[in-house]
């Protein structure tokens, strides 16, 4: 009977108390001096150093790839290729000659899923590149440079298939190879390429030349020089040439399909252009203008605006007699039906008709910082650090005359209550809700986390309403009640270790950032959405692009941006533990804490897969330690 209590005893003990891990799942012995640790969209753990590139599968007990044929990788060396299972290893050094790079410059495409070399710029020929560029959803590779000297080192272009990694296009780009003449006169890459159906369109300094891919002739060659970045319209047959100058100002040359100039004389732009769209109206133009002067750091520090303009699509020419004045940086810009609406980061909205003539009354004042500007039936709600309302977006009036005002917080976050019909908003201090239907502002919540801190994430879930920081974690219920509030004291860490590791939840969206970067320039104003269900469009619209790409790594890439988030029920936050440093894994619905990982370090580097439910983390000299979170 003794026996049986204390046994029963210790069921309840274990039960009540969080199972404590300190032995890894996985350990994979890379090897060197590991520099850095970068999940991948495609969920593969890339580890770069000394030795080289490995590369780790979740659940794998080890890398499946090693890559030491260039010896240590920087990570200034790597380029990821967004919303795919490419990355493009450099080495060689970057020229100051635009577009090119110095002799003996190598380059590697790798298949990170497979693990598989798809382009090597040795294996086929090339002495030096000055552009490599990966076409989505052709997925062919571009690569434009100099031959090897067995051919007489020629400026070419060769085009890839990355499924199978074989060469589908060869041209040379200069007839005059071989002749007596002045380095001046040898054409030389100015830009990146563009792949138009069976067509590629070359920059260079003597113009742009175009080449059949298939069988690698000169269609043509035009006299426009010095073009850094192309794009077509949709019916192919007009391009747009950009060639950024050397003091900041941008010029656009129209031509067509066949090479022929399009507009009379380029026309010049203000600036860099961040923003172009080309609409049944016009062309729709955005460029930055720095006035800090021409260095990088009086870039900046130094104050600057953005220019909005909109020109004739046929001849380049201003269809505006004024621009509209924004005193600022574009962050917010949309095509609508009746015209362009945008936001100003340093405060202001403003729309404009695609005649130039305001739609609004008068530009409306907001707060620094417009966190989000979206539609609701009401009309446009806008959220900015200090305050929020909503806009008729037919004539610019607010909901409330003077808004919704609140105190600077450190983080300002928002969230869709769908059950409820209404649009809550915590300033850090409180929770604000909005009747979606009526406009009806109130006070739902006033509440308070420790460490100084605020709320950087809201959501509604089926227990309450959550809210999270690094060191927080907090559920109100409907009616803004306090369920549980949850602190775990930060451990004694640099600021630039929290700057630069923050909370596993926001080190680990690389799936949604990458989608959602993808679709910030989509310029088309969204439906007001909780984050998860913004999350999980942008990731089925991407799951939806790959469909159309005949590879094995983007079905495995499907998959994966169709799958549930293995963690999406918890939160790891690092804190001190009776055995050391370590991550406490806390249940969002209920608060209590379920596992503890144990790493002892302070300053712990580590990158995690929500996805899939893996923590990597840098456990040794030259070794990774994997943990799943699932158990």
């Amino acid at each position: 009977m003794k026996k049986l209590s204390f046994l029963l005893l210790a069921v309840i003990f274990l039960a009540g108390n969080a199972w404590s891990q300190t032995a890894p799942t996985f350990k994979y012995e890379i090897g060197g001096k590991i520099e850095k640790m970068t999940l991948t969209d495609a969920g593969v753990l890339l580890v770069n150093g000394s030795s080289g590139l490995s590369g780790i599968r979740p659940g794998a007990s080890s890398p499946h790839f090693s890559f030491a044929e260039y010896g240590k990788i920087k990570e200034e060396e790597m380029e990821l290729v967004p919303l795919s299972p490419y990355i493009i290893l450099t080495q060689g050094g970057a020229s100051q000659i635009p577009g090119t790079i110095f002799a003996n410059s190598k380059r590697t495409v790798i298949d990170v899923i497979t693990g598989e070399k798809v382009f090597v710029t040795e294996e086929n020929g090339w002495k030096q590149i000055a552009q490599l560029k990966i076409f989505l959803p052709e997925n062919k590779v571009v690569v434009v440079g100099n031959r090897e000297k067995r051919e007489e080192e020629v400026l070419a272009v060769g085009i890839y298939d990355l499924a199978s990694g074989k060469q589908e296009g060869f041209a040379k780009l200069d007839p005059n190879i071989g002749k007596v003449r002045s380095g001046a006169a040898i054409p030389m890459s100015s830009g990146a390429p563009f792949l138009l159906q069976n067509q590629v369109f070359v920059p260079t300094t003597k113009g742009v030349i175009c080449a059949n891919v298939k069988d690698g002739g000169i269609i043509w060659q035009n006299e426009i020089k010095n073009v850094t970045s192309m794009i077509a319209d949709n019916t192919g047959n007009e391009i747009y040439g950009f060639e950024e100058r050397s003091n900041g100002d941008t010029r656009i040359h129209k031509f067509g399909k066949d090479g022929r100039e399009l507009w009379d004389k380029e026309r010049k732009i203000k600036g860099s252009i961040t923003r172009f769209q080309i609409l049944p109206q016009g062309l729709a133009i955005v460029s930055d203008v720095f006035k800090g002067g021409s260095s990088l750091v009086s870039q900046i520090g130094g104050s600057g605006e953005s220019k909005i303009a909109f020109l004739d699509a046929n001849n380049g020419e201003d269809l505006w007699e004024k621009a509209p004045k924004t005193k600022g940086y574009v962050q917010h810009f949309y095509v609508m039906e009746d015209g362009i609406l945008f936001g100003i980061a340093e405060g202001g909205i403003n729309k404009i008709k695609f005649d130039g003539t305001p739609l609004f009354k008068k530009p409306i004042d907001t707060g620094a910082n417009i966190h989000t500007m979206a539609t609701t039936p009401q009309g446009m709600i806008y959220i900015t650090d200090t305050d929020a309302n909503i806009i008729n977006l037919t004539t610019g009036d607010s909901k409330w005359k003077k808004g919704i005002q609140y105190k600077k917080a450190t983080a300002v976050t928002s969230a869709y209550d769908a059950a409820k019909g209404r649009y809550l908003i915590s300033t850090g201090e409180e929770i604000l809700a909005i009747d979606e239907n009526t406009g009806d502002l109130s006070t739902l919540a006033k509440f308070k986390f420790d460490g100084k801190e605020s709320p950087y994430t809201m959501g509604v879930r089926s227990s309450g309403i959550y809210l999270a920081s690094d060191q927080n974690m907090m559920l109100l219920n409907s009616e803004g009640k306090e369920n549980y509030h949850v602190f775990h004291k930060a451990p004694g860490q640099s600021t630039f270790a929290k700057v630069a590791l923050g909370a596993l939840s926001v080190a680990s969206a690389a799936v949604s950032a990458a989608a959602a970067s993808q679709s910030t320039y989509s310029y088309y104003i969204g439906e007001y959405n909780s984050a998860d269900a913004m999350r999980a469009k942008n990731n089925a619209a991407a799951a939806e692009s790959f469909a159309n790409i005949a590879s094995v790594s983007y079905g495995e890439m499907t998959k994966r941006f169709k799958a549930t988030m293995a963690t999406a029920n918890d939160q790891f936050i690092l804190t001190d533990l009776s055995d050391g440093v370590g991550l406490v894994k806390v249940n969002k619905d209920s608060g209590k804490t379920e596992k503890e990982i144990i790493l002892k370090d302070k300053k712990p580097v580590y990158e995690v897969d929500d996805i899939e439910g893996y923590l990597y983390y840098l456990s040794g000299n030259g070794v990774i330690s994997a943990f799943d979170l699932k158990k």
